[in-house]
């Protein structure tokens, strides 16, 4: 008996009149139903990886804003509270520890979140991306959300970390006051400034972040070794922090604002943190950074980008119809080139 024979005899029973053609359908279904097995174990080996796929991006959103304002409300409070002599006899800190805390926040934060979710941090920055470069306008609530609940947890981990020595500063644990420690938190302008210049300050640091932000992204504009996009970032806002933060406290990010200031609320400082200057946290806190973004992009594009992700780039009806930047026409031209 031959090796084939003994096969189809294993296989196939004789009281089939059509039992090859059965086997061998059978055979196909079960190789197919095993393709697709695996196929979904190949993408997600267990049903928790399938979900972590789903919500990878929002959640690296959540975390680099919490690493982001974490350090930065920690270093605010060891600059400030360790110059009280309530709670330590020697100072412990000072504004440069406190723009460098915030300058390593947004380094590290953008280095735990850039490969999975672009980095963003900012809802200003994501507005931006989404009015002027494509960025799904579907994913924008998602990551706006999870930048707020991300500067949420970030400032409530740092409250846990001082709540002593908040009490010790303010005279006592149920003591919370906008004037003395609220502003380890949120930002509030100081005295003199007027609302018109507190608001231009905001808008103008968000500006000059998201413009040198979209320079450096620029792949024809001279951008960093893949990897330094962080340090850059650190370097931004450690600059906007040494030249432009003593006024107002260089929120330039909505969510850094804001999550902090809802934390304060929920801990004991009440609804003045928001009733700040005729509602502060609205017109300087989020629609300044929103606003300066809006307009370094606009200007950024209009002047200097030519990729055609951007709305002020994107090919007409006449040059569509004569194809002239048709992106498949243009690879045709190059290699028609090159090989010429």
């Amino acid at each position: 008996m031959s090796t084939s024979e003994i096969s189809t005899k294993h296989f196939v029973p004789r009281t089939s009149p059509r039992a090859s053609d059965e086997g061998v359908e059978t055979t196909v279904a079960n190789t197919q139903s095993y393709s697709n097995d695996m196929t979904y174990f190949e993408n997600y080996p267990n049903r928790w990886a399938k979900l972590r796929h789903a919500i990878r991006e929002p959640a690296a959103e959540f975390l680099g804003t919490g690493i982001f304002v974490m350090f930065g409300t920690a270093g605010n409070a060891q600059g400030i509270l360790f110059d009280n002599t309530n709670v330590s006899p020697t100072p412990a800190g000072g504004w440069l520890s406190v723009a460098l805390a915030w300058g390593i926040g947004i380094g590290l934060g953008a280095w735990v979140s850039a490969g999975i979710s672009g980095g963003h941090i900012n809802p200003a920055v994501t507005l931006s991306l989404a009015t002027f470069r494509g960025f799904p306008w579907r994913k924008v609530p998602i990551y706006i959300l999870s930048q707020l609940l991300g500067a949420i947890v970030g400032a409530a981990l740092t409250y846990a970390n001082y709540v002593d020595a908040i009490n010790l500063a303010e005279g006592g644990s149920g003591i919370r006051t906008v004037s003395g420690t609220a502003g380890l938190f949120g930002t509030y302008a100081i005295g003199y400034l007027s609302n018109v210049s507190a608001f231009f300050e905001e808008f103008f640091g968000a500006f000059l972040l998201v413009f040198v932000l979209l320079a450096v992204l620029d792949r024809k504009n001279g951008p960093p070794p893949a990897g330094l996009v962080p340090v850059v970032l650190f370097m931004i806002l450690f600059g906007l922090g040494m030249a432009f933060g003593a006024q107002t406290g260089f929120a330039v990010n909505p969510a850094r604002d804001l999550g902090p200031r809802i934390l304060t609320a929920m801990v004991g400082y009440g609804r003045d943190v928001f009733n700040f200057r005729h509602q502060y946290w609205l017109w300087c806190g989020v629609l300044a950074p929103i606003c300066g973004a809006l307009v370094a992009n606009l200007i950024y594009d209009a002047f200097v980008y030519t990729g055609e992700d951007s709305i002020l780039n994107r090919p007409n009806t006449a040059a569509r119809a004569a194809r002239l930047h048709a992106p498949t026409q243009e690879q045709k031209t190059v290699s028609g080139s090159d090989m010429v």
